[in-house]
């Protein structure tokens, strides 16, 4: 019963209402971006393309589709504004999670779906001629917990993060799954942490994130961790745990933040590691009271933190709320305790077909669909909700 409530809940996770805006750019499937890694990838290129144009990976929910984020999220109109690309990963298993829980997939080059959206990545890059230092990755829910994975498996792509609702990278972990899930099959699922039962202390997470790519001493990308208090999927514990992860890595302190504050919308605000090249921080909580799964996704929040678009020539910094902040005295407080072990049941997740039109490439499918959900000038926020009690 629980996971057929869960099923029907996250069927449900793209639903939004937004009024449509005409196309001009089509999403494709590109069949053939040189992996032999498990992994199905969407792109959309907008019809007026920046010169070196930057990247913007978009990771869809469990249920859903490239189709589905490209249609319920702000990322497409937002491309259409400022000419970057959007590469939209697909999970290529039953119930379409992503695999954040196999041993492959949590190591560098390690064969599993993580390595698969670097091979994407990097295929855009060599094709497009893309700016590599403007790389950015976003998700919410299952691609939420992918965007950790990917800042912690291939930091070197990567410039900056915003995750919606998810776990640290490893959180998911289940050590018995060395290999990737076979196509088709079900990704593991781990219920102790996402039951917001794995709590642990900042050194643990940073190891756990670090030992992803063993040796790498490069840049990182800045993270921007949002999560609703009333999340009864990706209990709320699980913020915590994913602001310790990153504040270890960047070697910041996680009791002693830079500042506390609240949001325009009323949602707390945790700020780390401000610094001239980030005045608004390299790690950034958002918690949003009263807001269970997902949080919305805040499109021009993103482009600030990224510097993409009207925020393009600030260094690439910026923060989670616009500058729009209240004081607070308020911080969070780090807990330890030893976790159980982890539950490997995934659930089952409601598939959507797409209609495809023959392409002039083999390699390339263009898909007829509805637009992005946006407005003619502004970024809106985008609702990805499940019911509370799945």
């Amino acid at each position: 019963m629980r996971y057929s409530l869960f099923s029907a809940g996250m069927a449900l996770l793209g639903s939004v209402t937004a009024a449509p805006l005409a196309k001009r750019a089509a999403l494709t499937q590109v069949s053939d971006f040189g992996s032999s890694s498990p992994g199905i990838m969407y792109i959309y290129v907008p019809d007026t393309l920046a010169d070196n144009p930057p990247i913007v990976v978009a990771i869809h929910y469990c249920s859903g589709t490239a189709q589905a984020y490209y249609t319920g999220s702000p990322y497409a109109h937002l491309a259409d504004q400022y000419g970057f690309i959007v590469i939209y990963p697909e999970s290529p298993y039953s119930g379409t999670c992503h695999d954040v829980a196999s041993q492959a997939t949590l190591t560098h080059n390690g064969g599993g779906e993580s390595n698969a959206i670097a091979d994407m990545v990097t295929y855009t890059i060599e094709k497009y001629s893309a700016d590599a230092s403007q790389v950015f990755v976003t998700g919410s829910s299952s691609g939420a917990m992918m965007t950790n994975v990917m800042s912690a498996t291939y930091p070197e792509l990567f410039k900056a993060a915003t995750a919606y609702n998810g776990v640290p990278a490893g959180c998911f972990a289940i050590t018995s799954q060395t290999s990737p899930p076979a196509t088709g099959s079900e990704p593991g699922w781990n219920s102790t942490c996402a039951q917001g039962q794995v709590i642990e202390d900042q050194a643990y997470w940073t190891a756990v994130a670090e030992g992803m790519y063993p040796g790498y001493t490069g840049s990182r990308p800045r993270f921007l961790a949002y999560h609703g208090s009333t999340d009864t999927t990706l209990y709320p514990q699980n913020f915590q745990e994913t602001l310790k992860e990153w504040t270890g890595v960047f070697g910041l302190d996680y009791d002693s933040p830079d500042s506390t504050g609240t949001t325009s919308k009323g949602y707390e605000l945790t700020t780390y590691g401000v610094t001239d090249a980030n005045p608004d921080g390299t790690v950034v909580g958002v918690y949003a009271i009263g807001v269970g799964h997902t949080v919305p996704i805040d499109g021009d929040s993103d482009m600030k933190f990224f510097g993409l678009g009207p925020y393009a020539g600030q260094g690439g910094t910026g923060g989670a709320t616009g500058g729009d902040t209240t004081a607070s005295t308020s911080s969070a407080a780090a807990s330890s305790a030893v976790a159980s072990t982890p539950a490997s049941s995934a659930p089952a997740g409601a598939s959507s077909a797409v209609v495809v039109s023959p392409a002039s490439s083999a390699a390339v499918t263009t898909i007829a669909a509805a637009a992005p959900s946006s407005t003619a000038s502004a970024a809106p926020s985008v609702s990805l909700v499940i019911p509370a009690d799945c």
